[in-house]
């Protein structure tokens, strides 16, 4: 703490940065946040380990507040001691040496302080404690649940985050008693054992046993009282992590860009962490990257590209413009090639680096029309004539404005419908009434919720002659669960486009088909189950879907054509060639346990029960 005293002259550095790196994360997560915080070499029976959590709106606002609102209250009664580093150490709240931070995602619904992130599970032993925060979905929980029940415990809840918990908490369990009986047998007494467990805890061990059985996509970080610290990643690199190291610091988050903001690092200084694998930092601040499982083929989520990480990471930011300028010549094919009579515009604000792209692909291929035109006309081009050329370019405006931050596809039913009709605004009087096309941009169509009722509803007010709403993204066919928790089939309108064209055709019958076969399916070991739900698009290609679906966001009440534009899958892989899971719009899972959710999901869709797959 002197070293951080004396260069930065705050005793509060890692809990500022901590903040900032919360901040700068908070798209990760609105619906709740935690902090715990971990000092090092403290005497027996004062506190070493401190945890907030909020799951209130601004619950990083609300967390920091607390913990400055507790400090602020010793600081008034021990003004002096505060010019005293060791004073501060041992007595301040909060004042740690280990921070850990999570922004919870509320997946389904259950927005319980208890779901908050970090949990724990502590004992008077400082190598027993155990804090963890996790980016991550199991498919198998109920597996390791019950292999938790067979080992004797009783788990207080059945959840995925108390369950890899205990999970975890149980290997932690059998290091220290393997470790205890190692030193007993050696002749150390009861007191020297405490500290040479801690030194030489196996945390590598530890979470290979411990994740032997995990099928998902997950980044797990996690603390051990005494001050071990770990993150691990799964084996197909599916949910993100990165980290940075220096003399100071070894800090770890989902995205690159926060560390580079946070620390002002270049680019090159913040590393990937290897999927399969953790980075672990012993309490000494020895840190390794150590492979914790064997890797499967690399999936890593393509949806945290197209919308879920912020744009700032420079790859992320030109792989959106790249989905946008790969959409070019659907879109004016749409608009007939007719660019004089269209206006360009994006849904904010996610899908603005996609509209970059997509502007880029317009002017493109604008100048290559000048260049055609120019040539064609040589010696005979007036002066007139090149001017009209020359200024010919595409006609951006802003039309659609967010006046809410709300993430419509996963707020709980019941109140959607109430909110998204009141999403966004609209710009008048830059659409020539029943002459201009409208092209919009956004970065992925889910429900259709919000197009239906906001989106489609507000442009059609500006009377253009058509409609042109394209997604960045290729159509989302099925569940999600991994992490970016999308896990009703029945709430996707790809998949409701699919099953009404199945009726318009004459088809229903598969529907019954594929519900036996997905039964008989889960029947199967989860490693021998495959992906049944592919039968139902098989008969219609991609582009009758995206008309059907256009068909059915157009109500009654729209005057406007409508016309729905979709990436494809290849354009997908060409625009994000380092993130190829696609199993959200594919079907092709990365894990068993995807198979079996994507069954479920279907079965459960056809039983009419509106529950989750897993």
């Amino acid at each position: 703490m002197e070293y951080y005293i004396e260069k930065y002259g705050t005793w509060n550095y890692g809990l500022q940065k901590m903040y900032l790196m919360m901040e700068k994360q908070h798209n990760r997560g609105q619906d709740g946040a935690g902090i715990a915080g971990i000092k090092l070499s403290v005497t027996p029976g004062n506190r070493y380990i401190f945890r907030q959590r909020s799951n209130i709106a601004n619950p990083i606002k609300e967390i920091f507040s607390l913990i400055y609102e507790d400090i602020d209250a010793f600081t008034s009664t021990h003004l002096e001691d505060f010019k005293n580093p060791a004073f501060i150490k041992e007595n301040v709240p909060f004042a740690c040496d280990i921070y850990l931070g999570h922004l919870r995602y509320g997946t389904y619904g259950n927005y319980n302080i208890d779901y908050v992130h970090p949990v724990s599970r502590e004992n008077n032993w400082r190598s027993k404690n155990l804090v963890m925060a996790g980016n991550f979905n199991l498919t198998n929980v109920g597996e390791v649940f019950s292999s938790l029940v067979e080992l004797g415990q009783n788990p207080v809840d059945f959840s995925d985050t108390v369950t890899i918990l205990e999970n975890v908490g149980h290997r932690l369990d059998e290091e220290n008693e393997r470790l205890f009986r190692k030193f007993k047998d050696e002749g150390f007494s009861k007191k020297e054992i405490s500290p040479l467990i801690e030194k030489n805890l196996d945390v590598t061990s530890i979470l290979r046993k411990a994740s032997r059985n995990w099928d998902g996509g997950y980044a797990m970080a996690g603390m051990v009282g005494h001050g071990d610290a770990f993150v691990m990643r799964d084996p197909a690199g599916i949910r993100p992590a990165f980290y940075y190291i220096d003399d100071e610091v070894v800090v770890v988050a989902s995205e690159r860009p926060v560390i580079q903001t946070i620390f002002n690092v270049r680019t090159d200084n913040v590393n990937e962490l290897p999927p399969a694998s953790a980075i672990i930092i012993k309490a000494s601040g020895e840190t390794t990257i150590e492979k914790i499982r064997e890797e499967t083929e690399q999936k890593k989520c393509s949806f945290e590209r197209i919308y879920f990480s912020r744009g700032t990471d420079k790859t992320i930011y030109r792989e959106r413009k790249k989905l946008g300028e790969l959409l070019t010549h659907p879109v004016l094919k749409a608009v007939n090639y007719d660019l004089d009579n269209t206006v360009f515009s994006y849904i904010p604000n996610t899908a603005e680096s996609a509209f970059y792209g997509l502007i880029k692909g317009v002017e493109d291929y604008l100048n290559q029309t000048k260049i055609d035109d120019i040539l064609r006309k040589g010696k005979d081009l007036t002066r007139a004539e090149l001017e009209k050329i020359i200024q010919q370019r595409p006609r951006v405006e802003k039309i659609a404005v967010k006046d809410a931050k709300l993430r419509t596809f996963i707020t709980e039913d019941s109140s959607r419908d109430d909110l998204v009709g009141h999403i966004y605004d609209v710009t008048y009087g830059v659409i020539r009434r029943g002459i201009d096309n409208l092209v919009v941009i956004d970065d992925s169509i889910v429900r259709g919720t919000t197009l239906k009722k906001s989106i489609i509803r507000i442009l059609d007010k500006l009377d253009p002659k058509k409609i042109i709403v394209v997604s960045s993204s290729p159509q989302l066919r099925y569940p999600d669960c991994y992490g970016i928790d999308m896990a009703k089939l029945g709430d996707f309108i790809a998949f409701k486009a699919a099953i009404e064209l199945l009726k318009d055709t004459g088809r229903e019958s598969l529907i019954k088909q594929v519900y036996d076969e997905a039964v008989s399916e889960l029947k199967k070991p989860v490693e021998e189950m495959k992906n049944v739900v592919r039968e139902i698009y098989k008969p219609f290609s991609p582009d009758e879907i995206s008309k059907k679906i256009s068909s059915m966001l157009k109500s009654d009440e729209i005057r406007s054509e409508v016309e729905i534009v979709f990436q494809s899958i290849e354009g997908l892989h060409e625009a994000c060639p380092g993130h190829l899971g696609d199993w959200y719009f594919t079907g092709n899972y990365p894990t068993p346990g995807g198979n079996k959710v994507v069954n479920q999901s279907f079965i459960n869709y056809v039983e009419g029960r509106n529950i989750r797959a897993y």
